[in-house]
C-alpha cells in the first residue's frame, strides 16, 4: 500500500487548513496559544509533516468556524 501523506487528497487538506486560517485571520502563533502548543506544531501541520488525525483535524475545525467538511469533501 502507498503511503497517502503525499497524495493529493492529503495535499488538499494542508491547503484548506491553510486557507482556513487564514480566512479567520490567524497568525499560527495565536492558533498555538489557543492549541497550548508550540508554533512549529502548527506548521509542520500546514506543511504536511505532521499528519493529522481526524480528531486534530476536528479541533482545528472549531478554532477556525468551519465544518469538518471543509477540509475533506
Amino acid at each position: 500500500m502507498r503511503k497517502t501523506i503525499f497524495s493529493p487528497k492529503h495535499k488538499l487538506i494542508i491547503e484548506r487548513l491553510r486557507r482556513a486560517r487564514a480566512d479567520a485571520g490567524l497568525r499560527q502563533v495565536d492558533v498555538a496559544k489557543r492549541l497550548r502548543a508550540p508554533q512549529s506544531y502548527i506548521s509542520r501541520c500546514e506543511s504536511g509533516e505532521h499528519r493529522l488525525d481526524v480528531v486534530e483535524l476536528e479541533t482545528f475545525a472549531k478554532i477556525y468556524g468551519k465544518p469538518l467538511s471543509f477540509f475533506i469533501s
